[in-house]
């Protein structure tokens, strides 16, 4: 239990994030079938192709929801995501050095497929597999350098481009998300919460406080968009949580208490507009 909270409460939320994946999952599906050429246009473009980045984020933080009721299949379901996050991460690699990149494509989004390799060392720690601990560390060092090159553009496009158009604005939030995620990456593979951690938490801390008063503003409209702020705050909450922990005193355990209340009331908030959204039509008219 985390701050006196049942465990059954996690539990839950993990056969809904479950629910929502397999549904998604089959709409899409749906949509492969009566429009390839669609999803073929999206997959190829430079910005919703990493997108696809999320399938193998959710096949690998699936299979730790799923371990504790069969580990055969989490274990397999963690190899097949691994594979689909590795090949996501060679294509971003070839798009790259492809050339003639429009520097207005070069925005947050295009982290999701280097995240996703880190992803690989948070749910990876434990696997039983001999080749498990070798392609955990492969996937920190390879998901740490991609995330960084690609970090580097994005704020050079951010610093030198024009603003963010403001139904964009809530991915600047996604700029955090490879210091907490490799937080919990390192943690994990090294079993340990040193110096050099620390350190990736309070920096994903630092973009934290810096990007939300451009992110939570009236003028950005609501849009299914805002859901990329849903898993950077999520990975910052568990890093705070992790790093408390490990540290003690009251200060890091209102701070781990605080970001898991704005992750609570921002996934509460999402799910009721996306909700409101899809039985008015509007999710369905964008």
């Amino acid at each position: 239990p985390v701050f006196g909270v049942a465990a059954v409460i996690g539990e839950a939320m993990g056969f809904f994030a479950l629910a929502v994946f397999v549904a998604h999952s089959a709409g899409y599906l749906a949509k492969l079938a009566l429009h390839p050429d669609a999803v073929r246009q999206e997959f190829t473009d430079p910005v919703t192709g990493n997108f696809f980045g999320q399938l193998a984020i959710s096949l690998l933080l699936l299979s730790s929801v799923l371990m504790p009721y069969g580990q055969a299949f989490a274990q397999g379901l963690w190899t097949v995501g691994v594979a689909v996050t590795l090949a996501l991460a060679l294509l971003v690699g070839s798009r790259l050095l492809k050339g003639k990149l429009d520097a207005a494509h070069m925005l947050p989004v295009w982290i999701i497929p280097g995240v996703g390799v880190l992803d690989i060392g948070v749910t990876g720690g434990h696997m039983p597999m001999a080749w498990a601990g070798e392609v955990n560390l492969m996937a920190m060092a390879v998901g740490a350098m991609v995330a960084l090159v690609l970090w580097t553009l994005i704020i050079h496009r951010l610093a030198h481009g024009e603003p963010l158009a403001p139904r964009m604005r809530p991915s600047l939030m996604i700029l955090m998300a490879p210091f907490a995620v490799g937080f919990l990456a390192w943690v994990n593979v090294f079993g340990q919460v040193d110096r050099f951690a620390g350190a990736l938490f309070y920096f994903g801390l630092f973009v934290f406080v810096v990007v939300s008063p451009k992110v939570f503003r009236r003028d950005v409209p609501f849009s299914p968009g805002w859901w990329a702020i849903s898993f950077p705050i999520a990975a910052l909450a568990n890093a705070a949580i992790v790093y408390a922990h490990a540290q003690g005193g009251a200060v890091l355990h209102g701070l781990a208490g605080m970001l898991l209340a704005v992750l609570t009331l921002a996934l509460a908030v999402l799910t009721v507009r996306t909700l409101h959204w899809v039985f008015s039509g509007k999710l369905f008219a964008v």
